[in-house]
């Protein structure tokens, strides 16, 4: 499941523990990093282990931030971009007081990197993690991690053995203090329950006159798993939301073509079964979605569908990921007269190329049963990758054929560029 946040965003999981320590006193949480393996070879996958300690003498509530990034600097001062991805505990950390938990990002060695590396990481103050690739490294290094809550400082392995790979680990571990855990608040029972859907973005275009396209979209997770790195069948079950609006720019009053509401209610796993080698992954959404308009009279639209969607992931060793996601829909309580399948159809046919902390490739087919179909196709660039430095994505979309609006969903739209800015892309 996604972080709460988007990618790249700052309120990652070192800032909301110093925030905690801020509010705890002379007590503190501490999380510490280092490396798995003190060698690597290039274009290897490496570990990442953080250490969460809370000695504040209460109850430690928080989101896991799901990607780190950072830089990794040769001994010529060159810097290539890290990029960490977690592979435990993915939702939240409820930590009882005076207990610690472990957490692992998974991330890949720059495949032209040599000798020995230094690992920075964005938002952790005085990171100096060593790492040496392809060759023999000092013995004893020390590596320190320091977040805005505290600092650890963890000695390097004197060989250069690898460590074996970390097997899942449990969300908390308590030690000899058995202190009794206070209930979270409702804010944050809703915070650690609520995460990202579909696209959040804001585009602006200019076919016909100036229009706009935006859309904002979240799910919320019904039940909270008491092992969030192994989730049973019900705590994947998700309420989800997303509202799409077509807005004239060009008209004197500014009207709103048409907002299409979309609720649903569905089950989700990101990752069902998964290969050996970590390549290929499959995962599942699927359940019942409606929508509607809002609109009465002849202007009201409004459908519902019961849904599958297979996920099929393949990892390439550049560091990216290729997938592939056909939903097949079947409508329900519908009116046959508006003959939705004829322009929509019974399948959308998805493909998203996504590379990490990078560029975002993603399409969008629609075959409807009289022949009418619609093509969308999007793209999207890291805007702290840009001179802006800033949050977010620079989003790209075209579109062109049936269904861009439920109100004109049997009406042909022409092509269509618009360019703005993705929250979520």
């Amino acid at each position: 499941m996604r972080h709460p946040w988007p990618t790249g965003s700052h309120p990652a999981f070192s800032f909301a523990i110093g925030c905690l320590c801020l509010m705890a006193g002379s007590a503190h949480a501490g999380l510490s990093y280092r490396l798995t393996s003190p060698q690597a070879s290039p274009g290897s996958t490496i570990e990442l282990e953080g250490l969460l300690t809370n000695d504040t003498g209460a109850a430690l509530s928080s989101p896991v931030t799901q990607e780190l990034t950072g830089q990794w600097v040769d001994a010529q001062g060159r810097a290539m971009p890290a990029h960490f991805q977690l592979r435990t505990s993915p939702d939240a950390i409820d930590l009882p007081a005076n207990t610690f938990t472990r957490m692992a990002w998974s991330g890949q060695v720059p495949p032209g990197a040599h000798g020995l590396l230094t690992l920075r990481l964005d938002g952790v103050v005085n990171t100096l993690l060593a790492l040496q690739v392809g060759g023999t490294g000092s013995p004893g290094t020390t590596v320190t991690a320091q977040t805005e809550s505290g600092m650890a400082t963890t000695p390097a392995p004197t060989a250069v053995t690898p460590a074996p790979a970390l097997a899942p680990l449990p969300a908390t571990a308590t030690n000899a203090s058995e202190a009794s855990e206070p209930p979270l608040s409702p804010f944050d029972t809703f915070r650690n329950a609520i995460s990202p859907y579909e696209p959040i973005y804001f585009m602006v275009g200019n076919r016909d006159g100036a229009n706009a396209r935006f859309q904002v979209s979240f799910k919320y997770r019904l039940f909270s798993p008491d092992d969030p790195a192994h989730p049973g069948f019900m705590d994947n079950w998700y309420l989800g939301y997303t509202q799409t609006a077509l807005w004239d720019l060009h008209s004197d009053s500014i009207p709103f073509v048409d907002t299409t509401y979309n609720p649903s209610f569905f089950w989700a796993r990101d990752t069902l079964w998964e290969s050996t080698g970590k390549r290929w992954s499959l995962g599942l959404n699927t359940g019942l979605e409606h929508k509607s308009n809002g609109k009465d009279d002849e202007d009201s639209r409004s459908l519902n569908d019961l849904y599958i969607q297979p996920e099929f992931n393949y990892r390439f060793d550049g560091g990216s990921t290729l997938s592939f996601q056909p939903r097949f829909k079947y409508y329900v309580w519908t009116d046959r007269d508006m003959d939705y399948p004829g322009s929509l159809g019974y399948v959308d046919w998805k493909l998203r190329w996504a590379q990490d902390d990078g560029l975002i490739l993603s399409g969008l087919y629609r075959q409807g049963t009289e022949g009418r179909n619609a093509t969308e196709l999007t793209a999207a660039w890291p805007l702290k990758r840009t001179f802006l430095h800033m949050n977010g994505h620079l989003y790209m979309q075209y579109f062109r054929g049936y269904g861009e609006t439920l109100l004109g969903y049997d009406q042909k739209s022409g092509s269509q560029l618009r360019i703005g800015i993705a929250l979520v892309p």
